[in-house]
């Protein structure tokens, strides 16, 4: 069964759910209205704030104007009218979530990770992974996510190892921060109804 602990120094809190029995999807049209609304919502300055994101990069000595929190990542993209990526079913209610909250989440598939424990924790010195569709990223000193092979996520960028396809059948999901109860209600109304899955808080 799938764990998920916190080592970082700091102590701070995150919120993780397992996904099982997932359907997986390429992009669906009927998730475009959800897409557009979080959109709208930028727009009319109804999503939460970069602040708590952007703190916890400092309490490390991570510039977030430099490795900038995905959520924040996404927050801009729409600013410049860019519009939300649409990846696959799971990724993209990911990012409508992340965007609506502004916490950056972290995706990974089960079936590609080595053990059954992820571990949030500081990246040693020399540590990185391959970024999906990117080079290395490099997370020494920084806020990672890891498996019994090392590395495979960070609250910036996920891995190409550990990426969510439509053939991921089972998904390890973290918010980087805490998130209450209707921020995972809403989590798992998305996935349901835009393809399949059920949750477990861990």
């Amino acid at each position: 069964m799938l764990s998920v602990r916190s080592a970082l120094p700091g102590g701070e809190g995150f919120t993780a759910l397992e996904l099982h029995e997932l359907e997986v999807r390429e992009p669906l049209a009927g998730f475009d209205a959800e897409v557009a609304a979080a959109e709208q919502a930028v727009r009319d300055k109804e999503v939460a704030d970069t602040a708590a994101a952007r703190a916890l990069y400092r309490s490390y000595g991570i510039d977030p104007t430099r490795h900038r929190p995905s959520s924040e990542a996404l927050l801009r993209r729409v600013r410049r009218g860019d519009g939300l990526p649409r990846i696959n079913s799971l990724v993209d209610v990911g990012n409508v979530i992340s965007l609506r909250l502004q916490v950056p989440i972290g995706l990974y598939d089960v079936g590609k990770l080595e053990g059954d424990e992820l571990v949030i924790r500081l990246g040693e010195p020399g540590e990185s992974y391959a970024g999906i569709g990117k080079e290395r990223v490099n997370v020494e000193g920084r806020i990672c996510v890891a498996d019994g092979a090392g590395p495979c996520g960070n609250p910036s960028a996920d891995s190409e190892r550990t990426r969510i396809t439509t053939a991921t059948a089972a998904a390890a999901w973290i918010f980087f921060l805490p998130v209450d109860e209707d921020a995972v209600e809403r989590t798992a109304e998305l996935i349901a109804l835009h393809g399949r899955g059920l949750i477990r808080v861990l």
